[in-house]
């Protein structure tokens, strides 16, 4: 009976593992897709911003209440699945409680002690999580964006950690009164928390145990391959993300080499329009800007798959406090919803076949566009440090560069240039008519 247990132990376990990588795999040849960029300079600069954000949550604390919960939903459920090495190590070989041995009776009272407080502070943050989005009416997150899958995806996701948990305490706990002698002190929770077990025989305890103990295995292998379709890909990816950031100041945009050489140029009076291009010089592009997935960059599309969906981007958006369409958490979710369509689609023919189907007007509209007014407000919101003003921006440069589209004003103030050397509509010879009477 214990080798087919065993047995049954390695299937799962080879099978869940497998399938998880199976679809890293897949998000990552889904961000290649994406064009190179060259973000591994300032390596220390870049380790220190990873463990700051990612690791230290420092983003999260500017918002007290929900930062620390968030922490104990972190550092707990990380810490606690620390216990899957014991687990795994246990169901390979049928051993009991492996790490007992190598650690002594005192640490691995101290260790399982830890444990068990980490696994209540998660129960009581996953609690209030689920009452605040559900109840509470934070507005950022009930809004229209968030009905259907999205609310799903976050309610599934807290019940599946509070089940988790709930399972943990349930197996220390009957472990406790099935052999109190053995493992007295080690649970300070589950041994107040489930008293009833006291009167059930030794037999069923084992039961119980046993049947918490596979719960939390399997609620383990079934949580990590949910991430793939779930936001909180951003447990793996907030890593990459923060390390891969833009370190360069906020506001400070990305110029098009080939178009800087072409002004400089038009600008200067020795120049030879006609000479041919040096080789080190840069060529144009092949598209300026951004009309799909393909166009944006290998950090802006695991930006897409880090998005939490947490909405502190889009509460501090002016153009969508005022009332405008632009949601920058929407932009987000957007552009992840494109890429897993362009993945779906490879997977299906072997290569991507043109569906008809662009990032621009057919899921991120020319109103939500415009409507930014390049503030950064949500750059420096994120929590992990994504960017989704350099994707407005890209797919801005698309309608500007390739499809003259920009709006009304926008084509009249940069025709004013061209003509004027001034954004107003008056003759260079009067730029400085403002100043006579001063």
């Amino acid at each position: 009976m214990q080798y087919i247990d065993n047995t049954i132990f390695l299937i799962l376990l080879i099978a869940g593992f497998g399938l998880f990588f199976k679809s890293l795999k897949e998000i990552y040849r889904n961000i290649k897709l994406g064009k190179e960029i060259h973000r591994t300079d300032r390596k220390s600069e870049r380790w220190a911003t990873m463990a700051r954000v990612a690791l230290g949550q420092s983003k999260m604390v500017k918002r007290p209440i929900a930062g620390i919960l968030h922490i104990f939903v972190y550092l707990g459920f990380v810490i606690i699945n620390i216990e899957l090495i014991e687990i795994i190590i246990d169901g390979l070989f049928g051993t009991h409680r492996f790490l007992q041995g190598i650690l002594g009776n005192s640490f691995y009272a101290i260790f399982t002690s830890v444990l068990e407080v980490l696994a209540l502070l998660v129960l009581v943050a996953v609690t209030v999580f689920f009452i605040r989005r559900n109840f509470y009416g934070v507005k950022r997150l009930t809004m229209k964006e968030l009905f259907g899958w999205p609310k799903r995806d976050a309610n599934w996701i807290l019940i599946i950690e509070f089940a988790l948990m709930v399972a943990f305490l349930t197996m220390n706990g009957a472990d406790y009164y099935s052999d109190s002698n053995r493992f007295a002190g080690n649970f300070p929770i589950s041994q107040h928390l489930v008293p009833f077990f006291q009167n059930f025989s030794l037999e069923t305890l084992h039961i119980i145990e046993k049947s918490a103990w596979w719960f939390h295995f399997v609620g383990v292998l079934f949580f990590m391959n949910y991430l793939y379709y779930s936001k909180h890909l951003h447990i793996i990816l907030a890593f990459p993300n923060t390390w891969f950031s833009n370190l360069e100041k906020k506001g400070k945009f990305n110029n098009l080499d080939s178009v800087t050489k072409e002004i400089k140029l038009m600008m200067d009076p020795n120049a030879d329009p006609y000479a041919a291009p040096a080789a080190t010089e840069a060529e144009a592009p092949s598209k300026f800007g951004a009309e799909d997935v393909f166009d944006l960059n290998q950090v802006q599309l695991m930006n897409a798959y880090s998005c939490t969906e947490c909405g502190r981007c889009t509460a501090v958006c002016p153009a969508n406090i005022t009332g405008k369409k632009l949601s920058p958490r929407l932009i987000m979710m957007k552009t992840r919803d494109r890429l897993e369509e362009v993945g779906k689609n490879i997977n299906k023919n072997g290569k991507f076949v043109d569906d008809g189907k662009k990032l621009v007007n057919d899921y991120i509209t020319k109103e939500e566009l415009w409507a930014c007014t390049t503030c950064n407000a949500c750059v420096e919101a994120c929590p992990v440090l994504i960017d989704p003003l350099s994707i407005i921006f890209e797919m801005r440069r698309f309608l500007v560069m390739e499809q003259s589209a920009a709006p009304q004003e926008l084509n009249l103030m940069m025709t004013n240039v061209e003509n004027n050397a001034a954004p107003w509509q008056y003759n260079q010879a009067d730029r400085l008519n403002w100043a006579k009477d001063n």
